[in-house]
């Protein structure tokens, strides 16, 4: 038997965030093991705690989709977190928590009830070729003239950003992935003080999936619309509100990072035993 959470991530009401599994124990479980817990949740990414092999950190996490092992992930990050100090973890410095993950070293900060952590850097950056914003055009079902920019964003997962024109348009998006675009984040500033950005994600996995809260997408963007002036270094983005969710990130740039925060709630609370 291993200590079990279900936590919702960037909102503070049960089913209005995105969910994560946590369980707390890795320790003795095999690779296989957690890939098919993972894919017996049938969540967007089950997470597994272990001892950290690097001093640094205060905690090692293992990431799963149903399919497959992500290097890192933004909701799970934070979801894990929160019921890693739940369950009673202490971290070894005042001021932050390290997550260790794939991708390296993480670190997180607790202001109240929200968790924080800070965006790992892009391995992929840059315009699209000619031919993947055509596909792109093609597999969202707009026009070009409806796309104000396109940039890799790739924080791990393969983000394709794309800033549209307006809400309305990326509101009545219904757009179908092939080809090298497999995980793709639309977005839309809005006319309002916050939220400032209204997001989407969409993934190819057997046919396009849309995601509830995306922490790594929403850091990526961050990144690009930050970075270039479209967005202030502090704003707070909407995302879910067209599958039946209300998730909120909040972004700030500080000590030259981007930060991506939100709240947090447990769901279930147990034990759980992984076959």
């Amino acid at each position: 038997m291993k200590p079990f959470k279900q936590v919702d991530v960037f909102t503070d009401t049960i089913g209005l965030g995105n969910p994560v599994a946590v369980v707390l124990d890795g320790s003795g479980l095999t690779t296989e093991q957690m890939q098919r817990f993972a894919a017996w949740t049938n969540l967007s990414e089950t997470t597994f705690v272990d001892e950290p092999t690097d001093t640094n950190a205060d905690y090692r996490v293992r990431i799963f989709t149903p399919a497959d092992e992500l290097p890192f992930a933004g909701h799970p990050t934070i979801g894990t977190c929160h019921a890693w100090l739940e369950a009673g973890g202490i971290a070894r410095s005042d001021s932050q928590i390290v997550q260790q993950c794939e991708a390296g070293l993480i670190p997180l900060r607790k202001s109240g009830s929200r968790l924080a952590f800070a965006t790992p850097s892009l391995i992929r950056s840059g315009e699209p070729t000619r031919e993947v914003r055509q596909q792109l055009i093609a597999n969202l079902a707009i026009s070009a003239e409806q796309i104000v920019g396109c940039e890799w964003v790739d924080n791990g997962p393969g983000w394709l950003g794309v800033l549209v024109d307006s809400v309305d348009t990326l509101r009545a998006l219904a757009p179908s992935l092939s080809g090298e675009l497999v995980a793709v984040g639309v977005a839309a500033v809005t006319d309002k003080a916050e939220p400032a950005l209204e997001v989407r994600a969409f993934f190819e996995a057997g046919g396009t999936r849309e995601d509830p809260v995306t922490g790594s997408l929403n850091g990526s963007l961050a990144q690009w619309l930050i970075g270039n002036g479209t967005l202030p270094s502090t704003y707070v983005a909407s995302q879910g509100r067209q599958i039946g969710r209300d998730g909120r990130i909040a972004v700030s740039s500080a000590d030259g990072e981007i930060w991506i925060g939100g709240d947090a709630v447990t769901v279930i609370d147990g034990f759980v035993t992984p076959a």
